[in-house]
């Protein structure tokens, strides 16, 4: 596989999307350009105004669903609002119309959305597999459970990164790293090039850890 010039990573930012989720592919691709100058990573939201996203950090997106930006990689972060973003039309309508080229990715409980979607029908899919007090409890459901309910024509898998062609996802909170350098791998790059960008995020242990829980599934 070539190297894609000028890979464009747009990160979508929601009411309470969870901040690792969102960050971490986009901390990835932000040390990634010190190696590759062409590639780019950016937010994008409803609309061009303040995100308010977990525990109150506040953030500007650099582009709303109106400017249609061009993208590679569309990631979709979990958090407590992807309850709501389950039922967002506009979020639906912009994800369907996206290019059949730009690949959709969910980190952690993002993956629900597609599964509301439909999307993840007959595809390999994950989530995140620790549940946290309230999910443990009797009237909580671990996130992996809760995206077999949505998504019962999937397959569930308990990988680390699952990669279905178009459409991937991450299970974990902080799976968003792992995302990132599957993107790059997607993108094109070796296993130097994201090795080397572990390596200076002083992440290269925990990448070889996970580099080789990655399914890939059709």
């Amino acid at each position: 596989m070539s190297v894609k010039p000028g890979f464009r990573l747009g990160v979508y930012v929601f009411k309470d999307a969870e901040i690792i989720d969102y960050a971490a592919p986009y901390g990835v691709f932000s040390v990634a350009r010190r190696l590759d100058p062409e590639l780019d990573a950016f937010l994008v939201a409803d609309a061009l105004r303040p995100v308010q996203t977990q525990a109150g950090l506040t953030v500007l997106p650099n582009y709303g669903f109106q400017d249609a930006p061009h993208m590679d990689a569309f990631p979709i972060p979990g958090g407590f609002g992807t309850r709501q973003e389950m039922h967002n039309a506009r979020l639906h309508r912009f994800i369907g119309s996206l290019p059949e080229t730009c690949l959709l990715t969910g980190v952690c409980t993002g993956s629900w959305v597609y599964g509301r979607m439909g999307l993840l029908d007959g595809i390999g899919a994950t989530n995140r597999k620790e549940p946290d007090r309230l999910e443990a409890s009797g009237i909580g459901k671990v996130p992996i459970d809760r995206l077999a309910e949505i998504a019962p024509a999937a397959r569930i898998s308990r990988a680390r990164v699952l990669d279905a062609g178009r459409i991937m996802t991450a299970g974990g909170i902080a799976s968003g790293m792992e995302m990132g350098f599957h993107l790059l791998r997607r993108a094109g790059y070796g296993e130097d090039f994201i090795g080397e960008v572990a390596r200076i995020m002083e992440y290269h242990a925990a990448y070889e850890l996970y580099r080789d829980d990655l399914e890939r599934s059709v």
